[in-house]
């Protein structure tokens, strides 16, 4: 692993990382509001973009990181779209 590798995994690492309050905090709370609909699917459709590029270029940070934030971004979705109609 070259040294641009570690630092894009140290990036990936904090970034990825601080998304997830965010997650918790509308899973615990289920309170949607504050959150935007197109958004959030812009921003899961541009994420899923990024893995598939991490993908072909082969780039574990990249793989890394959108995998993690496709996941926990889904959630954000599916929680808008559950506890939004309430």
């Amino acid at each position: 692993m070259d040294d641009i590798e570690i630092i894009g995994l140290i990036a990936a690492t904090l970034t990825t990382a601080a998304f997830l309050p965010q997650v918790y905090q509308t899973w615990k709370t289920k309170d949607v509001s504050g959150l935007s609909l197109p958004m959030f699917t812009m921003f899961f459709v541009g994420i899923v973009f990024w893995l598939i590029y991490g993908v072909l270029k082969e780039s574990l940070s990249i793989i890394l990181a959108n995998a993690i934030t496709v996941i926990s971004s889904f959630l954000l979705l599916y929680f808008k779209i559950k506890y939004g109609k309430n």
